[in-house]
C-alpha cells in the first residue's frame, strides 16, 4: 500500500461541537465555514465519527471470486483485509497482528491459506481467526484461541456484488443505510442478471484535498462544469460540455446520497440508456423495474452520485479516443481520507459481465480518457480542490472565520415525482450539496461513539496520519 509523508494542515478548531452547530445554521443561511476542511480536530473526529460509523464501500465480488482471493483496502484510516473464505463467505478483517500489532498483509491483493505476521509469526486463518504461532506448546499455555483473532468487521454485506462493511455494532443493516437510494442504484448497476464486473485493481493517487470536496463535487454540483471543464469543449473532445449543467437533473435520496442525473436524450436518440449500444440495451432486462425506474433509465439516468461518505459513482457517454464516438464507461471512486487536507483517489472501472472484452476495454478507454489520475476532467478537478485546501489552511481566512457561498436560487423540487425521495428538474440550487452537509452533521454530532484518545480536540500527528 502507498505510504503517505503528511503535510502540515490549516491547524485545529478549539471548539469542534461549535463548529458543527455553525455548519449547521449555515446551511440555513446558504453557508460553510471554510475550516471544515483541512483541520486536525475535524479530521480526527470524521475518522471516527464518520467512518468508524456509516456503511462504507471495500470492493467487489469479482475482485475475490475463489476461496483464498483477498484484496487490501481502507476503512478511513484503517487498513483492512477482504477475503472469500473456504465457505464462500466474505470476511472484512483489520491488517494488525493481535501480538503486537505489526501489519500482516502488504500485497495489493493476492491468494493464500492463511495470513502470517512478519514479525512473530503468529497466523491467522481467511476468517481471521487464529491458526497457529511458532514454538507454540513453548511459549504459551492457557491460550484462548477464539479471543486472539483478528479484529472483523461488525457488518458486512453486498449490493449487486458490490461489498460494504461497517464497524458499528448498531442494528443499522446496509438496505436501512441505503434507504431509498438503493432504488436508484439498482437502476444503475442491476440491469442485467449476471450483473457487473471489475475491469482491474482500483487506480490510485494522491491528491492534496480534502475528501470531502470529492464526495460534495460528486454528489451534485454539475454547475462547475462549463467553467472548470471549458477545455473539453475547446478540444471538442465534448463540443457541448458548456451545455453539460442545463440538460443536469437532481435525485435526492435518504440519509445524504444523492445523484445527478442528465436528459441525454436532448443529444438526440442514440443517447438513451447513457448511449449504451442497441446490441447492449436490447439485453437489459428492465421487467422488474417499475414505470418511474424504466422512465429514469431510458432519458435521465442517474449519471454522477455519491454514498454518504465517500463512495462516488460516474457513468457517462465519451468518446474513448479524440473524435471517436461517444461510448458509456462505469466508474467506482473513492476519496480515501489520508489527513487533513490530503486524500488518496481510489477509482475502479465496471463493466456489465455479459459485455465482451473487447467492448469493455473500449468503455475502460473511455474512462481513462476523462476521468483517469491523467484524464482530461480529472486534472480540472483536482487542481481547483487542491486550492480549497489552501483556502482552509489560510491563517487569513481563519482568523475572518470564512464562509463559503450556497445561496444560488431554488426552485424546489418536482411535485409531480412519482418516484422515492425528491425530484429536482434543475441541478442548481446546491440542495443536494446541502443534503450531504446535513448528513455530516449528524454523524458528526454523534458524541455517542467511542473516541477514547482519538478525541476531536486531539492534534493528528505525523505519525497518526501515517
Amino acid at each position: 500500500m502507498y505510504k503517505f509523508i503528511p503535510i502540515s494542515s490549516g491547524g485545529q478548531t478549539k471548539d469542534l461541537d461549535d463548529l458543527v452547530k455553525r455548519v449547521d445554521s449555515g446551511m440555513d443561511q446558504g453557508l460553510l465555514p471554510v475550516d471544515v476542511f483541512c483541520d486536525d480536530a475535524v479530521f480526527r473526529a470524521e475518522m471516527v465519527r464518520i467512518f468508524g460509523q456509516c456503511w462504507v464501500f471495500l470492493g467487489h465480488e469479482s475482485e475475490i471470486p475463489n476461496a483464498g482471493d483477498f484484496v487490501q483496502r481502507k476503512i478511513g484510516l484503517d487498513s483492512v483485509i477482504v477475503t472469500r473464505d473456504a465457505e464462500n463467505g466474505i470476511n472484512v478483517m483489520l491488517n494488525h497482528c493481535r501480538h503486537r500489532g505489526s501489519e500482516l498483509c502488504h500485497e495489493d491483493k493476492g491468494n493464500t491459506r492463511h495470513f502470517k505476521c512478519p514479525y512473530h509469526g503468529w497466523t491467522y486463518n481467511l476468517k481471521g481467526e487464529f491458526a497457529g504461532a511458532p514454538h507454540f506448546n513453548d511459549a504459551y499455555e492457557n491460550f484462548d484461541r477464539k479471543e486472539w483473532g483478528l479484529k472483523r468487521a461488525p457488518k458486512v454485506d453486498t449490493f449487486h456484488g458490490f461489498i460494504f462493511a461497517s464497524l458499528s455494532e448498531d442494528k443499522t443493516t446496509l438496505r436501512d443505510y441505503l434507504g431509498n437510494a438503493a432504488w436508484a442504484l439498482d437502476a444503475i448497476v442491476g440491469l442485467h442478471p449476471k450483473g457487473m464486473r471489475a475491469l482491474g485493481l482500483p487506480e490510485r493517487f494522491q491528491v492534496r484535498a480534502d475528501w470531502k470536496s470529492g464526495a460534495e463535487n460528486f454528489c451534485g454540483d454539475a454547475y462547475h462544469v462549463s467553467t472548470a471543464h471549458l477545455s473539453a469543449g475547446l478540444t471538442e473532445f465534448i463540443p457541448d460540455v458548456r451545455q453539460v449543467s442545463t440538460i443536469a437533473r437532481g435525485y435526492e435520496f435518504d440519509n445524504g446520497h444523492s445523484f445527478i442525473g442528465h436528459e441525454l436524450t436532448k443529444w438526440g436518440p442514440d443517447f438513451e440508456m447513457w448511449a449504451y449500444p442497441k446490441e447492449i440495451r436490447e439485453q437489459f432486462d428492465l421487467s422488474r423495474f417499475d414505470e418511474v425506474q424504466i422512465d429514469m433509465i431510458k432519458n435521465a439516468p442517474p449519471t454522477i452520485g455519491t454514498i454518504f461518505p465517500n463512495l462516488s459513482y460516474l457513468r457517462f457517454p465519451q468518446p474513448a479516443t479524440l473524435g471517436g464516438r461517444p461510448v458509456p464507461f462505469t466508474m467506482i471512486r473513492m476519496w480515501q481520507p489520508v489527513a487533513p487536507g490530503v486524500m488518496e483517489l481510489w477509482t475502479w472501472h465496471f463493466e456489465y459481465a455479459f459485455v465482451s472484452d473487447e467492448q469493455a476495454k473500449e468503455a475502460y478507454l473511455a474512462g481513462q480518457f476523462g476521468f483517469g489520475s491523467g484524464g482530461i476532467f480529472e486534472q480540472d478537478d483536482t487542481a481547483v480542490w487542491e486550492g480549497i485546501a489552501k483556502a482552509a489552511a489560510s491563517p487569513w481566512n481563519r482568523r475572518d472565520g470564512l464562509m463559503l457561498h450556497y445561496q444560488q436560487k431554488r426552485g424546489g423540487p418536482d411535485p409531480a415525482w412519482k418516484g422515492p425521495g425528491k425530484f429536482h428538474k434543475s441541478i442548481y440550487g446546491e440542495y443536494l450539496q446541502e443534503l450531504f452537509w446535513r448528513r455530516w452533521v449528524k454523524e458528526m454530532s454523534n458524541k455517542d461513539v467511542h473516541d477514547r484518545d482519538m478525541s476531536a480536540g486531539e492534534e493528528c500527528s505525523k505519525e497518526t496520519c501515517k
